[in-house]
C-alpha cells in the first residue's frame, strides 16, 4: 500500500533547488531534486541513494534517515512516516481491532450536547452518541466516512469544506497505510476508493501524510443550516488504533444553537436518517 522509495521519489521531486543553494538554469529538465543531489546532500553514495528509491536497500540507518529528512524538508508528521516506511521490514506492526469497551459507550453517552464518536484507523466510525447520528443522518456504527466523502456524491454539500476534507481524509490514509501495511481491510478501502473516485486516485499518488488533531470541521445540515464546529481527536489508549472524536461549538454561536435545535429532533422526526453503507 505504501512503501519506502514511493515516498522518497514524491518527496524528492517537490523540493526547490535553490532553496538547498542549487544553482538552475533553463535546461533543467528535472521536477524538483535529482537522485544524485539528494545523495550529496544526505552525504551518502548514489549508488545506495538509488538502491533506496529502487526498492533495493534495505535498514537504513537512522542517520541516513535524519538526513534525508533534511534534505527533503519532511515536517514532524512527514518524519515519522519515513521512520515506519524504513522499519516496515523489519517490525511490522499488527492491525488494531477487538470489541469496544462498555465504559467507551458510557462516555459517549455522557457528551450530551456534542456530536462524538469513536472511529478506528480505517474511517469506520465504530460507535457515536446520538447527535452525531443525527448530524450525519446516518445510523452509526457503520459509515466509513472516506467512503462517505469520496463515494457518495450525494453527500458532498454536506461537507462544507470538501476539498479540504479529501486531503484530511488520503493523508490519513497514508499514515495508516504506513503504519498498517499489512492490513487487508485497509488495502480494500484504498481499492476502492482508487476504483470509484478520480480525486482519490489524483490526491493517493501526491503521497501527502496528514495527523489531523485537532480544527474547524463544518457542515451544511439539511435541516439546521451551517455547524461551524471544532473537531478534538483523543487517541485512544493500547495502541488500539481507536480515536475518540469531539465536534464542539462556540458556546453563544449559531452553531450551538443549531446543535440544541438538532438534539430536539428524534430520528423519526430526521428526513434524511438512513442506514449507513456496509462497512468492511
Amino acid at each position: 500500500m505504501d512503501d519506502l522509495a514511493g515516498f522518497l521519489r514524491t518527496r524528492r521531486s517537490r523540493v526547490d533547488p535553490a532553496a538547498v543553494g542549487i544553482p538552475t538554469d533553463s535546461r533543467r529538465r528535472v521536477e524538483g531534486l535529482r537522485r544524485e543531489e539528494v545523495a550529496h546532500l544526505s552525504g551518502v553514495s548514489v549508488d545506495y541513494y538509488v538502491r533506496l528509491e529502487q526498492g533495493r536497500a534495505t535498514q537504513p540507518s537512522e542517520q541516513v534517515l535524519d538526513a534525508l529528512a533534511r534534505v527533503l524538508g519532511l515536517d514532524d508528521i512527514e518524519r515519522g512516516h519515513l521512520y515506519r516506511l524504513a522499519r516496515q521490514r523489519r517490525r511490522r506492526a499488527k492491525s488494531p481491532g477487538g470489541r469496544l469497551r462498555p465504559e467507551l459507550l458510557r462516555i459517549l453517552d455522557l457528551v450530551a450536547d456534542a456530536p462524538a464518536l469513536i472511529m478506528d484507523h480505517r474511517l469506520n466510525v465504530a460507535a457515536g452518541n446520538r447527535l452525531a447520528g443525527l448530524l450525519y443522518g446516518l445510523e452509526m456504527p457503520g459509515l466509513n466516512t472516506a467512503r462517505h466523502i469520496f463515494l457518495e456524491e450525494d453527500e458532498r454539500g454536506f461537507y462544507a469544506d470538501w476539498e479540504k476534507c479529501t486531503l484530511d481524509v488520503v493523508g490519513h490514509l497514508r499514515l495508516a497505510a504506513g503504519k498498517y501495511p499489512d492490513d487487508p481491510g485497509l488495502a480494500s478501502l484504498i481499492g476502492e476508493l482508487a476504483m470509484g473516485s478520480e480525486r482519490f486516485r489524483r490526491l493517493w499518488a501526491r503521497a501527502d501524510v496528514r495527523a489531523r488533531t485537532h480544527g474547524r470541521k463544518a457542515y451544511r445540515h439539511p435541516l439546521v443550516g451551517l455547524l461551524e464546529l471544532h473537531q478534538e481527536n483523543f487517541a485512544l489508549p493500547n495502541e488500539s488504533g481507536l480515536e475518540l472524536l469531539v465536534l464542539s461549538a462556540a458556546p453563544g454561536s449559531p452553531t450551538a444553537d443549531g446543535l440544541r435545535l438538532l438534539g430536539a429532533l428524534s430520528a423519526d422526526e430526521h428526513p434524511t436518517m438512513k442506514n449507513p453503507p456496509v462497512t468492511k
